[in-house]
């Protein structure tokens, strides 16, 4: 089944120069073209082994986590000195896998941070369908971001017509796409951003009827009165600490809160404290974690969800694009200062 076997090339990877403490910095990672990589399956591999050519990989501030000494069962911890891995786009070079031939397009999960992967066990990839739509589109709106927004505010908020929705940190890679639901489902949507520029996005491209730079809010139960002076009935949750300590004030009877991400905690060495979780008793306030790992067997189900909503240019979905390797590793510590406006896609190559 190999198209190309035998060809030896070198391997260009990014990888994890030591354990992250504090704020993740550029030199924390280091990109290197020593490796080589036969472009094949190699004989003794295990059954269902394919080779890949790695087309876009994603920066996802759930990394930041993996890139610590601390073990933590849902996200291990990067071996040091070895490729950084996480959600990627690729095509099959050669394949022992019946379900993945040659030519095929995929996107899933653990895809390393190099030009060319072995991947022997591809469980959690799924084969590209839809190609009339651009294949960075799996890095974001129809990959992990689309299916967290999709399946965390339409099941876990349960929204209603009508209803006030707020969300942190809104124009990231999940926040911009959660709002363009809210608002498909007839919701009165705010979000929060840090910066002027990401604030007037939210508002002309993505149509939040309004957006706030938290940066520029002393008082930030004040400035959630301002917007909800009825209260907050649905919360998305990206960014923790006290930003979900000040929401807990505003929520309304009933609301709903999905927590998707702490991005604000994730540089520091203890998590900031909520105090005003009493709140959530007064108020009847449901609070549920998720992760998008959750829905996967559910793929197809959110592909006839939101994929006409693309193609009907209902929805808008942002990408800063970062070209080549070499870039990787400062458009993943970009994250953590908000420099990305979008979804953080690395191209590796282009199809």
């Amino acid at each position: 089944m190999a198209s190309r076997g035998g060809d030896v090339v070198k391997n260009k990877q990014v990888k994890l120069k030591g354990y992250v403490k504090g704020s993740p910095k550029e030199s924390d990672l280091y990109v290197t073209s020593e490796s080589t990589i036969e472009l094949r399956v190699p004989d003794g591999s295990p059954e269902g082994a394919i080779l890949v050519k790695n087309l876009y990989l994603s920066c996802d501030s759930s990394m930041r986590i993996r890139t610590g000494e601390s073990q933590r069962a849902e996200f291990p911890t990067f071996p040091l000195d070895a490729p950084i891995s996480g959600f990627g786009v690729a095509k099959v070079l050669d394949s022992k896998n019946p379900e993945f031939k040659v030519g095929d397009l995929i996107w899933g999960f653990r895809i390393q941070w190099e030009e060319y992967s072995l991947i022997t066990k591809p469980e959690g990839f799924f084969k590209i369908q839809h190609t009339d739509v651009p294949l960075s589109y799996y890095a974001r709106i129809l990959g992990m971001p689309g299916v967290t927004g999709h399946f965390g505010f339409n099941e876990i908020c349960s929204p209603k017509e009508g209803e006030y929705v707020f969300i942190s940190a809104a124009s990231g890679a999940v926040g911009h796409i959660v709002g363009q639901f809210a608002k498909l489902k007839g919701c009165y949507v705010v979000g929060s951003a840090g910066s002027k520029e990401k604030v007037e996005l939210l508002k002309t491209k993505f149509g939040f009827d309004e957006a706030f730079n938290y940066k520029e809010e002393h008082d930030l139960v004040a400035a959630l009165k301002r917007f909800f002076p009825k209260g907050i009935d649905i919360y998305f949750e990206n960014v923790g600490g006290k930003m979900l300590d000040e929401v807990l004030l505003n929520m309304r009877s009933r609301g709903r809160i999905a927590v998707c991400g702490m991005i604000s905690q994730h540089n520091l060495d203890h998590p900031e404290p909520v105090y005003n979780l009493r709140s959530v008793i007064s108020n009847r306030v449901r609070i549920e974690g998720f992760v998008c790992f959750d829905y996967f067997s559910r793929y197809s189900e959110f592909l006839d969800a939101v994929l006409p909503y693309i193609k009907e240019k209902k929805i808008n979905s942002l990408e800063d694009v970062a070209e080549g390797l070499d870039s990787g590793p400062a458009a993943l510590v970009g994250l953590f200062s908000g420099r990305n406006i979008g979804k953080q896609v690395v191209a590796v190559a282009h199809e």
